[in-house]
């Protein structure tokens, strides 16, 4: 295994973070890594994981962290005026995505590209948005988000599938199925998504949308390879079977 980033050997927040969360996810799940040396170990990504349970964030947070680097999240601008939430969420680096016009959003995704080339970050981004709706838990239609930011900055835009977090949480479940300890859940990393010939289109609704359709295929392809089943030929929209693209799934 290649030796860990200097941004996690540099003492900081995450240090006190991984100190609670890495146990705590450790206790409950057992994870197994594919692909673990295609994270790479300096220099700025956008990794795109699937989101099926809301306990998906710590074990990508976990799973980053031991595979050498410090686990930065995109997250709502909102969460950033809470008091200690954002004081957290400002001294860990993490990434304020703002509700906004598309104008104001495609300024905002420049700025945060740049940012990550010049701090030499990582960011994770849910390509979805949200929990997927699909019944059987396989990826639904994605959003631009991963792609934009990447595409801006020229950043590998690498693909992320798990499973097994579900034993763990069943999506919208509360609470966790604390026994047994240690369910198993694979973790695979994928190569980057090759978008050489679309980079000179950034702006471009067709190339954003070609890109993201390639990322969504790749996710899909590797839960497939971890899952060992086929994914639905036609991916989930959640539009074409009257529901909401956002917040909890009441049905």
């Amino acid at each position: 295994m290649a030796s860990a980033s200097p941004e996690k050997t540099r003492p900081s927040l995450f240090w006190v973070l991984a100190v609670i969360v890495v146990p705590f996810v450790s206790y409950l799940a057992k994870m197994r890594f594919t692909g673990r040396e295609k994270l790479p170990m300096k220099g700025p990504f956008v990794l795109a994981p699937n989101h099926y349970t809301e306990f998906d964030p710590l074990i990508v947070a976990a799973a980053v962290w031991k595979l050498g680097r410090a686990p930065r999240f995109m997250a709502k601008e909102s969460l950033f005026r809470v008091p200690v939430v954002g004081a957290a969420l400002r001294g860990t680096g993490m990434i304020p995505v703002a509700r906004s016009s598309s104008r104001t959003a495609s300024a905002q995704t420049i700025a945060q590209s740049r940012e990550l080339v010049q701090d030499g970050r990582g960011v994770i981004v849910y390509p979805e948005g949200t929990l997927t709706r699909d019944p059987d838990l396989w990826p639904m239609r994605g959003k631009s988000g991963a792609v934009r930011l990447a595409m801006a900055g020229d950043i590998p835009l690498i693909p992320m599938a798990q499973w097994g977090t579900q034993q763990i949480m069943g999506r919208y479940q509360k609470g966790l199925k604390l026994w047994p300890p240690r369910k198993r859940v694979d973790i695979i990393i994928g190569d980057p998504v090759d978008l050489s010939d679309l980079k000179d289109r950034p702006n471009e609704p067709a190339a954003i949308a070609e890109a993201t359709e390639r990322l969504m295929n790749a996710i899909t392809g590797l839960l497939e390879q971890i899952r060992h089943e086929k994914a639905p030929a036609k991916r989930w929209n959640p539009l074409d079977h009257g529901q909401k693209e956002t917040g909890r799934l009441d049905s």
